[in-house]
């Protein structure tokens, strides 16, 4: 598979999203071209993880994979429960704000060789990253490739229906010089999500809002479990030792 746009180098040196990760606090938009702004939830990402969190967390199964971690509240909140998860981020600061917290992270992109490809139980992409590259299907794509085959991926999507891409940057309006270079983004409905994920294998198996937030599950296609995950698990619990090698056991030494 062709990579799309590599997303790692704007965000990466996008100041203002770094300087904002390491104190806590915002306010950061992102900036279309033609001045359009979506606010980015800075204090609640760098806050623990709340209750609609934690209800997300409880429809994971195994071991997940969370795509996009950023200051690492759902990993760090993973780890506290003994859960097998891994974040990834293009982000240092990212990165290192869960590693502080106790959720381990790698500093990657999505579209890097990661560890367990193809084992992991759940990916998540949380708060908007399934704007990812700016390409849904080519993310949806890659997505599969990471899960299992009985795998399921849990998606945060756009509180209206939307099927959006645009060039983006991250921007502080306080500060003159506070913007990062542009890269492409999308935003997705959960429509528009569920019409995508069919052409990557992804069959929807699941849907809710909670907090005025809307999320999706889907399973990979072809697999007896489909209905699973429109409930809770019964277990939070549930360790990919129960069903496979920990695809975190592939993390080089030197990476952990």
């Amino acid at each position: 598979m062709s990579a799309p746009v590599d997303t790692a180098a704007p965000w990466a040196s996008a100041d203002p999203y770094a300087l904002a990760l390491r104190s806590g606090r915002g306010p950061l938009f992102l900036r279309r071209t033609d001045g359009w702004l979506l606010p980015l939830e800075v204090e609640r990402w760098c806050a623990r993880a709340d209750a609609v969190d934690r209800a997300v967390l409880a429809r994971c199964e195994g071991a997940v994979l969370d795509v996009g971690c950023g200051p690492g509240r759902l990993v760090a909140e993973l780890a506290a429960l003994g859960r097998t998860a891994l974040g990834i981020d293009v982000s240092e600061a990212a990165v290192d704000r869960t590693a502080r917290l106790g959720g381990p992270a790698l500093h990657r992109s999505v579209f890097d060789p990661l560890p367990g490809e193809g084992r992991w139980d759940t990916v998540l992409l949380m708060d908007g990253n399934i704007g990812i590259g700016g390409d849904p299907h080519a993310l949806l794509r890659r997505v599969r490739q990471l899960l299992s085959p009985d795998g399921l991926l849990i998606a945060e999507t756009a509180p209206v229906e939307v099927d959006e891409r645009a060039e983006v940057q991250v921007v502080d309006l306080a500060n003159a010089q506070g913007k990062g270079r542009p890269f492409p983004w999308a935003r997705l409905g959960t429509e528009a999500l569920s019409r995508y994920a069919r052409r990557a294998g992804l069959v929807p198996v699941a849907q809710w809002t909670a907090g005025g937030r809307r999320f999706a599950a889907l399973r990979c296609r072809s697999t007896d479990t489909a209905s699973s995950s429109a409930l809770p698990p019964k277990s939070t619990a549930v360790m990919s030792s129960q069903r496979g090698r920990n695809p975190s056991a592939d993390i080089p030494v030197a990476d952990r």
